[in-house]
């Protein structure tokens, strides 16, 4: 079991966006109490501006503070009383048009008001209130693919907040089983990286699936984009790194600056991205305990350097500045509509000539959009595939019923996934 957590980087080397390598700044010195503190007095700035009083605009900040933490515990007692109420009638604690609705309303107050700070720093702050508040609720426990400091990690951690359980899991399909058997609440699987396509292990778990609604059965009940950013991780310096660790398909995302920057370095395949952090970090520790400079480092995530202790010497190492993964949220409870939402599903076309057409046709004439198909082997008949459709609109949304009604007639079987919340912003 893995717990998201938030160590200190500085005094740490780190890179900036481009891929420069960072410097070792050093710890910095802590701030003076703004109370009774002596500034020198204000000068006239060069630009002939009235001087700033800084210790009155402290001062103002922190009744600001004070007032913010006041109103975040007003909240978080109401908070409490909608959790008895969710625990009284068997509500689920996370509920995805809510979680929606409170981002949505906290980003049009931020416009409406002529906000300065950003949307995403506003979300952000939004999201590890409504976590507070899931765990004032009722404990909640998230499964993801692991080993922790992984993409999957890092999307939990942005998309549910740090406060909040997260559960290590070692495989796409432990966390369908997982979720299917209770022990987490809800679980998160990458289903397409705009670079590389589908995810084969999370299309094949859905093959397997009870039918969702039906007891113990599995249903995505929400999305999450996740923007991939690959550090170069390690506790050496740029120049003496000889072996650089990684999942081959995060290789291929970094192919030509690896091959730019590191043209001599050997490059070594592992399970996962974040298993090469760890790897990196016992081989780094057992270097220093005997003299020696380490050597190695791994491409993986800016959370994984910050688990296993390893600096970020280079930041955005991908060729592609546009690089994104796409994960569902997994539950037991359907998501309410929304208004803009997306219905996934997979089907297997009937045996006869143009079922595929008539299939997609329907969508077609019922004006619904399709914004993505992918297809697998069925596992049951050579020559035979299970097709994945995600559809604009809610499955109970009156068009998207009829056309599914109709659909069913052109396959040998079809099976709603779920309908969720679209995802509009990029975490």
């Amino acid at each position: 079991m893995a717990r998201a957590k938030s160590k200190s980087v500085e005094g740490k080397s780190r890179g900036n966006a481009k891929g420069e390598p960072g410097k070792v700044t050093g710890k910095r010195p802590k701030a003076k109490a703004a109370t009774g503190e002596q500034l020198p007095a204000p000068e006239q700035t060069s630009t002939g501006q009235a001087p700033i009083d800084l210790t009155a605009i402290r001062e103002r900040i922190n009744l600001i503070d004070r007032q913010l933490v006041e109103l975040v515990n007003q909240r978080a007692g109401l908070v409490v009383e909608v959790g008895k109420y969710k625990r009284a009638s068997g509500m689920p604690v996370y509920v995805p048009s809510r979680d929606v609705e409170v981002v949505e309303r906290a980003l049009r107050n931020n416009r409406a008001s002529g906000g300065i700070m950003p949307d995403r720093a506003i979300e952000a702050i939004y999201r590890e209130l409504m976590s507070g508040s899931f765990a004032l609720q009722q404990p909640l426990r998230i499964g993801y693919l692991g080993p922790a400091g992984s993409y999957s990690h890092e999307a939990s951690v942005k998309h549910f907040g740090s406060s909040v359980e997260f559960v290590d899991v070692q495989a796409i399909g432990g966390v369908f089983s997982e979720v299917e058997r209770g022990h987490v609440n809800h679980g998160l699987v990458p289903i397409e990286n705009s670079i590389h396509g589908g995810i084969v292990e999370t299309l094949d778990a859905f093959r397997g699936l009870k039918a969702p609604g039906s007891p113990g059965g599995v249903m995505i009940c929400g999305e999450v984009q996740l923007e991939i950013n690959h550090c170069l991780l390690a506790n050496t310096s740029p120049d003496r790194i000889a072996r650089i660790y990684s999942k081959p398909e995060v290789f291929s995302q970094c192919r030509q600056w690896l091959s730019t920057q590191y043209p001599r370095a050997e490059l070594v395949p592992t399970a996962s991205s974040s298993r090469a952090a760890t790897m990196v970090a016992d081989e780094s520790k057992a270097s220093l305990a005997r003299g020696e400079m380490p050597s190695c480092a791994a491409v993986g995530s800016e959370l994984a350097g910050q688990i296993y202790g390893l600096n970020a010497l280079f930041v955005g190492v991908q060729d592609e500045a546009n690089n994104l993964t796409r994960f569902l949220v997994l539950g037991s409870h359907p998501a309410d509509r929304t208004g803009d939402d997306k219905t996934s599903l997979m089907f297997i076309a009937a045996d006869k000539p143009g079922a595929l057409v008539s299939v997609l046709s329907v969508f077609d004439k019922a004006g619904i959009n399709l914004t993505h198909i992918d297809k697998r082997p069925s596992g049951r008949t050579n020559w035979t595939y299970t097709f994945f459709i995600d559809a604009q609109g809610h499955q109970n949304d009156e068009h998207v019923k009829a056309a599914l009604t109709e659909a069913r007639t052109h396959c040998r079987e079809l099976l709603v996934l779920g309908s969720y919340p679209r995802s509009k912003r990029i975490l």
